[in-house]
């Protein structure tokens, strides 16, 4: 009788793992393949088409002294900075606020979520209408006897990043909202209660108590989005197309034109191995101390 049972049991993991295989064999030859076989261009001097050859570091060296691509950085660093701030305050904040059981709870979870279900080129879309100076609120505002009301974020060099924060934050924020509220639907309601017997502050308790035991939740919140910053492409070409000049231009834009608009297959290659990089550098110590939290509290 046992034996049967192991015999089933080792037929019905078979079974699960040949299932499986198509999606092993897509994983490894059309994602990591391509990944190692764009790693393996970018240390050659490939342009139109690409070349076997091998010229070491050279199209990284290029690539650091691209002004563009300095450029692109920089921005990238203070558009992640401000998004992944303002988008975990802000759904954090929402989050809390459906959680106080208000009305109509479904229609605020809609409202606030509803951005994070479009794509960012809609999301850039819709963003690029509402401020450009001839269509959007600015002609808006001047046509209402506004005349010296000025809107005009897309188009001022120092002012477009603030456009792109703002649309990120608008398609992103939600996506923090219902992680968090998720975990605080599982907070267990006799915290509460001994919180409110002792006389601590909500805000208090929200810091020292529930926010702790959110961590799982956050982590993933600004995974996800720090990711989706570093893949950042369809709202910034929606939106301003990198301008002014190269005032909006990101690591993954310089990627698109270097690859299919100037034929340089090599440094475009160099730059996305730097943002592969860059991803790993997130996920690699997240993952690990999950695992290391995990395997801890088993042990």
């Amino acid at each position: 009788m046992h034996a049967a049972a192991f015999t089933r049991h080792i037929r019905r993991n078979l079974f699960a793992y040949i299932a499986l295989l198509p999606m092993a064999i897509v994983v490894v030859f059309a994602y990591l393949g391509t990944m190692l076989w764009s790693v393996r261009l970018s240390f050659s001097s490939s342009r139109l088409l690409p070349k076997d050859d091998f010229v070491g570091f050279a199209q990284y060296t290029r690539l650091f002294e691209t002004s563009r691509w300095i450029t692109s950085l920089e921005n990238l660093a203070i558009i992640a900075f401000f998004f992944l701030l303002i988008c975990f305050v802000l759904g954090t904040l929402l989050a809390i606020f459906i959680d106080q059981s208000v009305r109509a709870e479904s229609l605020f979870r809609t409202v606030f979520l509803y951005p994070y279900a479009m794509s960012f080129v809609v999301a850039g879309l819709i963003w690029q209408w509402i401020l450009n100076p001839d269509l959007g609120i600015q002609a808006t505002m001047r046509d209402l006897g506004f005349p010296d009301f000025v809107l005009d974020w897309t188009v001022n060099p120092d002012k477009v990043l603030y456009a792109i924060i703002l649309a990120t934050v608008w398609h992103g924020s939600g996506l923090v909202m219902a992680l968090i509220l998720a975990g605080l639907r599982g907070i267990d309601t006799q915290i509460w209660s001994a919180t409110r017997i002792d006389g601590i502050p909500p805000w208090r308790v929200y810091l020292s108590i529930i926010l702790p035991m959110l961590r799982p939740m956050i982590i993933t919140s600004l995974v996800l989005l720090s990711i989706s910053i570093v893949k950042m492409y369809d709202v910034v070409v929606a939106m301003t197309n990198g301008g002014p000049g190269t005032a909006s231009e990101v690591p993954a834009k310089f990627i698109m034109d270097n690859l299919f608009e100037r034929a340089n297959i090599g440094l475009a290659t160099a730059a996305s191995t730097v943002l592969l990089i860059t991803v790993l550098l997130i996920m690699v110590p997240v993952l690990y101390s999950q695992y290391f939290r995990k395997n801890g509290r088993a042990s």
